[in-house]
């Protein structure tokens, strides 16, 4: 596939995703295959001047799979193989909100999700700790004081009765080049628990968003 075919693809597909935004995940179809790789496309507004949307998207796949992905499945009763999931982030100079969207999993089940520091890996604690605005001195972070949700991109949910959820956190602040690089599924919610998956999301700064000069 050529990049100009890559690219249109990858902007329809974000297009979906912020219909999906406004109507909930249930509201939209279930994309037929997966990795499918990211794109740009303009935010439809109502996320700041200027802002410019991000996307990507995958399906879970266990560690050592045949058909390797960047979504990476630790517990396959609570976070199965091929359960989706998506994930946006709307970037400008003033804000940067990020929406997470997953399906296939467990019904009526809360979930914790937040954006980690590291790559997805074959062992769960490759993914590093929480992506932290104020960085907590001292690692791993456990006070409150920096593990809360106005410090951290937090991205809890509970699935529906077909096993879809989605979260969206807002903040006025942006992430730092290259400090925050995936979406890590908990099994519980806050700020800590297991963690059933993994998802390397390639996450901007304001300053290297699409359209910046």
């Amino acid at each position: 596939m050529g990049a100009g075919t890559a690219g249109l693809l990858a902007g329809a597909a974000l297009a979906a995703l912020v219909t999906a935004a406004g109507t909930g995940a249930a509201g939209a179809p279930a994309p037929a295959a997966a990795p499918v790789t990211g794109g740009l496309v303009a935010a439809p507004g109502g996320e700041g001047p200027g802002a410019r949307w991000v996307r990507d998207e995958a399906r879970f796949a266990p560690v050592g799979a045949f058909v390797p992905s960047e979504a990476v499945t630790y517990d396959l009763d609570l976070l199965p193989a091929a359960a989706w999931i998506r994930v946006g982030q709307a970037v400008s100079r003033s804000e940067t909100t990020v929406v997470a969207e997953v399906r296939g999993l467990r019904p009526g089940r809360a979930y914790g999700a937040h954006v980690h520091t590291g790559v997805c890996g074959a062992d769960p604690q490759a993914a590093k700790g929480h992506y932290q605005n104020k960085v907590d001195p001292v690692q791993p972070s456990t006070d409150p004081v920096y593990v809360n949700p106005y410090n951290e991109v937090w991205l809890d949910f509970t699935t529906d009765a077909e096993g879809a959820g989605r979260a969206v956190a807002r903040h006025s602040w942006g992430f730092r080049p290259g400090e925050a690089a995936s979406v890590v599924i908990h099994d519980q919610q806050g700020g800590a628990g297991a963690r059933l998956g993994c998802f390397s999301v390639p996450f901007v700064s304001p300053e290297h968003a699409p359209g910046r000069s």
